[in-house]
């Protein structure tokens, strides 16, 4: 696309000399740190790999530890074309990159504080972050004002969409909805919800008559992620085809279900040795064996099959047309502001989840805290909490991936 007038002005200016000082230091440092990286690279490639292979010592302060490296070594690159950047005075793709760069500081601000606890040691960070907001903010007015902008049209468009009934839904030939993130976010924590229902009403009519067995999948509130994501997954593969033949719906559901079961049954039994289901022994019609259940190790089942297959229709069929209509309940002028607060907490209780489910695998590994968020959840989610809140939840750790298996 063309600059416009204003983007040449812009662009034109020259940004000042502490700025450029700036950028220089910023690219210096970023080529060290890269440079080491890839020293430190080559030594993980030849023989560092050997930590992570049938041992306990792969722990939630050495997963954080290697998470804050990766990020030390993205935001250095990041830097280093910052500054770059810097010094040929384009101003409009470093206000762009000072945005990403305040995320990548406030992540690795945030696993510092995990590993460390909070100290002298969020100084340069924090004042990082406030340097980077201040360039963002007055690099580049013509950006802001563009956004600005764009955010009006985006109003505008909503509003006709509102008056027109069609909120959400995709334009042209692209499905029923619009596969943005809005949709796609709140088809997630709904199914979240619903899924968790509907296996709790089975749970207590079906397995075990009369008995509740809590079966939420995260650390807070009633969800089960397995059906949240399984819905998203459902909405992308069968937004196009809902117009399709109920057979050809069915058959990709189950098998985009199933697959996604046991995919998270793997991982879980792999990473924390948890088994939250297994469909071991099933038969069909209790007259020979059930052979899904067989060649996926009891990860998923042909009923389970069948019955991820019956949601998918009734999900494309009859429950989309429904949740769009509740989703649109959110007033469209607040949507966007309600969704990113929501997202927001919804990806901090999906982190802390599985750092809660790692910190309890650890503690019944026998290994003993040793840094401020593994001491965060021994204290506050103890095993007695975790057992309680995962009801449908067992830690195996001989049955992990981590340890050596016995002949």
């Amino acid at each position: 696309m063309p600059e416009t007038p204003a983007e040449k002005r812009s662009e034109s200016k020259k940004i000042p000399l502490i700025g450029r000082i700036y950028g220089l230091l910023c690219l210096i440092a970023g080529v060290l740190v890269l440079v080491m990286g890839a020293f430190l690279a080559f030594v993980i490639a030849t023989s560092g790999y050997q930590i992570f292979q049938g041992s306990h010592n792969v722990t939630l302060t050495l997963i954080l530890s290697v998470v804050q490296v990766v990020l030390l070594f993205v935001s250095a690159a990041a830097f280093a074309t910052f500054g770059v950047l810097m010094l040929k005075n384009r101003r409009r793709h470093v206000a762009q990159l000072a945005y990403g760069l305040i995320a990548l500081e406030v992540v690795e601000m945030v696993v510092e504080i995990m590993l460390r606890g909070f100290g002298d040691n969020l100084i340069s960070g924090a004042v990082q972050i406030v340097i980077l907001i201040v360039i963002a903010s007055t690099i580049d007015p013509t950006l802001i004002t563009e956004r600005r902008i764009q955010r009006n049209l985006r109003t505008m468009q909503d509003a006709e969409d509102v008056r027109a009934g069609t909120l959400g839904r995709a334009k042209g030939d692209r499905g029923f909805i619009e596969l943005d993130f809005f949709n796609l976010f709140w088809v997630f924590v709904v199914c979240c919800v619903l899924g968790l229902v509907i296996e709790t009403v089975y749970h207590m009519v079906v397995v075990d008559p009369g008995v509740y067995q809590d079966r939420t999948g995260m650390l807070f509130g009633p969800f089960s992620p397995i059906y949240g994501f399984g819905a998203v997954l459902m909405t992308i593969a069968l937004n196009r085809f809902y117009k399709a033949n109920p057979i050809v719906i069915f058959v990709v559901s189950a098998v985009i279900g199933g697959l996604f079961e046991a995919s998270v049954s793997w991982f879980m039994q792999t990473a924390f040795g948890a088994v939250a289901w297994d469909y071991s022994g099933s038969t069909i019609f209790g007259l020979f064996p059930d052979p899904i259940a067989e060649i996926f190790g009891g990860r998923t089942s042909t009923l389970f099959m069948c019955m991820w297959g019956a949601l998918g229709f009734v999900w494309i069929k009859l429950c989309l047309p429904w949740l769009l209509k509740l989703i649109n309940l959110i007033p469209w002028k607040a949507r966007y502001a309600v969704t990113t607060v929501c997202a927001v907490l919804m990806l901090v209780n999906g982190i802390m989840t599985l750092q809660a489910l790692e910190c309890w695998y650890e503690r019944e590994s026998g290994i003993q805290p040793n840094s401020p968020v593994e001491q965060f959840y021994a204290e506050h989610f103890d095993n007695t909490y975790m057992a309680n809140r995962f009801q449908s939840m067992t830690i195996t750790p001989e049955d992990t991936a981590r340890v050596p298996q016995k002949a």
